[in-house]
């Protein structure tokens, strides 16, 4: 009667996670995580690449983003894109939530940047959505580099 009881425990249990994956990869939410994702390439990470994009870089300015754009022949093939948001936007899953927003944006618009760029977006005030600010700050970035 135990081992009944033991192999009946373990057959739920394999069946529950059994399901819990066919769940989470029919989920629009977890289909394919990874294309969501802006790729490691395509991340600034060190201050230095920050604080010399924002101070030599042309900026571009809109009601609730600031943008600046640098090229230089010497920075990587892929164009580079980091974010800066101050927590006057809100709390820290608030500002994850925004960074998350921006990354999926930028991933989409990576074709539009020539190779060897760099772009820092800074979040200023927050608003409901970013999309579209981002939209004419790269639309204005384009313009002054005469891209």
């Amino acid at each position: 009667m135990a081992s009944a009881l033991v192999w009946l425990q373990r057959a739920v249990v394999l069946f529950s996670h059994h399901v819990a994956l066919r769940v989470a990869q029919k989920s629009p939410h977890n289909a394919s995580p990874l294309t969501h994702v802006l790729p490691a390439s395509n991340r600034l990470r060190s201050s230095k690449d920050f604080s010399r994009t924002t101070k030599a870089g042309h900026r571009v300015t809109t009601p609730s983003l600031v943008l600046y754009l640098l090229t230089h022949k010497d920075f990587a093939d892929a164009p580079q894109f980091g974010l800066i948001i101050n927590k006057s936007i809100g709390g820290s899953v608030v500002r994850h939530r925004v960074a998350r927003h921006l990354r999926h944006a930028l991933r989409e618009r990576i074709s539009q940047f020539p190779n060897q760029t760099q772009i820092v977006v800074r979040v200023i005030k927050e608003t409901d959505s970013y999309i579209a600010d981002l939209d004419l700050a790269l639309a204005r970035a384009a313009k002054k580099v005469g891209a």
